[in-house]
């Protein structure tokens, strides 16, 4: 059978029925989602919260904080939190789910005013190069230790290099976030893709990106440079039927997509051992070199901002299936066995 390391995701809104965005989210509700995602072979996350208003925003880190801290898996497997956004593109197309109107020129303050009192830091920002004060503010971050990821963002090729001369490392679910009309070829996917200094995350659910796309894209951008993520949400490892995420009404729908009421997509309902098993039946990568893009290439983008930190994971690892379904996880010291 298949050993890899434990699998780490990047991007995760919510799980199993919980939402990582509700201010009402207890320690009881994320261990419910942790031990969920245990059994898709995920060790270690970064939840995510998303774009909402100041007071919002520092309610949400609040009550998701405590939740960690007072659970028994939080603290084992979530090391920091990601926040994609507010400092994203309100244009149609660009804002994806994220409310527009909460949307802000990039304000270094805001970020210290959520992380105020956090028993652990925001180790990642998704944010848009182009807005006021973003690139500015990319560099206080880095600076500061923190992971720069680029999201939401009609960036061009000028904008894109100059975020990452001042230390943007990281693309957010590349390919999406972007409107159905484009430039052909001068457009913010393209101004990403040619950045050799970016790492870039990609959704394998084959909604947000055909698979034969999905397999252009991750030769451009170099395998080394390739991390599968989820951007799951509160309707991912649940049934179909109506969610609650971050305030907003969402269906998981029978065809695996979850949407607002308009149609519009918000976030997945994707597992990553599922992305794993996706990427190896399109003919991507070998179930090795998808493991790495699980676990090893999205530990290589945020080990700058674990060292700046001082934050030590510890060691997971998980045995797979010859059809690559997670059947051991090991994780400091605790073991789950799971039936065929």
């Amino acid at each position: 059978m298949p050993v890899s390391p434990g699998l780490v995701d990047l991007q995760i809104n919510g799980f199993a029925g919980v939402d990582f965005n509700d201010p009402a989210i207890t320690a009881a509700d994320l261990d419910r989602a942790l031990e969920a995602m245990l059994k898709t072979g995920v060790t270690h996350c970064l939840p995510t919260i998303i774009t909402a208003h100041p007071h919002e925003l520092i309610e949400r880190f609040g009550a998701l904080d405590k939740a960690v801290a007072g659970s028994r898996l939080g603290p084992l497997m979530c090391p920091g939190y990601h926040l994609e956004g507010p400092f994203l593109n309100p244009a149609p197309g660009y804002h994806g789910c994220h409310p527009p109107q909460a949307m802000t020129a990039a304000r270094p303050e805001l970020i210290a005013e959520a992380e105020r009192g956090l028993s652990r830091p925001i180790l990642m920002v998704t944010l848009a190069a182009e807005r006021e004060g973003a690139v500015a503010l990319t560099r206080t971050l880095a600076e500061a230790g923190k992971i720069v990821a680029i999201g939401h963002s009609a960036a061009d090729f000028d904008q894109v290099s100059a975020a990452a001369d001042a230390g943007l490392s990281l693309s957010t679910h590349l390919g999406n976030g972007l409107p159905q009309t484009l430039h052909k070829l001068a457009n913010p996917l393209f101004a990403q893709l040619a950045e050799d200094r970016l790492m870039a995350g990609f959704i394998a659910d084959g909604i947000h990106i055909h698979p034969r796309a999905l397999a252009a894209l991750i030769r451009a951008k170099g395998f080394e440079r390739s991390i599968l993520v989820t951007d799951a949400v509160v309707a991912a490892a649940a049934p179909v039927g109506r969610y609650h995420f971050a305030g907003m009404a969402v269906d998981r729908m029978p065809d695996g997509s979850v949407r607002q009421g308009e149609g519009l997509l918000a976030g997945s309902a994707l597992c990553l051992d599922e992305s794993i098993r996706n990427v190896v039946a399109w003919g991507i990568a070998t179930p090795q070199q998808a493991f790495a893009m699980a676990s090893g290439h999205a530990l290589a983008a945020i080990r700058p901002a674990l060292k700046a930190y001082g934050i030590a994971l510890a060691e997971g690892e998980v045995e797979w299936s010859d059809d690559l379904f997670v059947r051991r996880v090991r994780l400091a010291g605790q073991e789950r066995r799971y039936d065929a």
